[in-house]
């Protein structure tokens, strides 16, 4: 099933970078590479808002729509606007709490950016029927006794991430 995700990209890659303009390549790279196999409508935002341009910036890279804020305006702000839409469910890969509120309150379901980014760094494989062995020792029984209930964010959270 195709899912619509929204990603945080300066929270995803972090600032910390020296090069953020090679980090903001490579991961709209990986990106691409994570559409081709799984299909996914995949936005990404970055912060334009101390260096940007007066308008919005927008373009598709690899099947990719990303877009950067206008000066003075932070990803945030774009996020939560696309978010609000309610046109359609969203996945938000984000870790701030604020977007991740506001994703929530909107029909939206969250995975943060740690998550995601295990996704996409684990080798991708396109579903042809092949399959790896188990290791003994990474096989878990399944468990028996009382389990704790989800609640229903956490339930949404599963079927997002079984998603991506």
């Amino acid at each position: 099933m195709i899912a619509s995700i929204i990603i945080d990209g300066y929270n995803l890659i972090g600032i910390q970078h020296k090069d953020l303009e090679s980090q903001r390549q490579r991961l709209v790279e990986r990106l691409a590479e994570y559409k081709k196999i799984k299909g996914h409508e995949i936005t990404v935002v970055f912060d334009g808002w101390k260096s940007g341009s007066g308008n919005e910036s927008h373009s598709v890279t690899g099947g990719i729509k990303v877009i950067y804020s206008k000066l003075g305006e932070k990803a945030d702000a774009v996020i939560k606007r696309i978010v609000s839409s309610g046109k359609k469910q969203w996945i938000v890969i984000t870790s701030d709490r604020e977007i991740a509120d506001h994703a929530w309150a909107n029909g939206s379901v969250v995975v943060s950016s740690g998550e995601f980014s295990d996704i996409l760094g684990k080798p991708l494989k396109v579903g042809e029927g092949e399959f790896d062995l188990i290791d003994e020792d990474e096989y878990e029984p399944t468990k028996k006794g009382s389990s704790r209930r989800l609640s229903k964010k956490e339930k949404a959270k599963m079927r997002a991430l079984s998603k991506l």
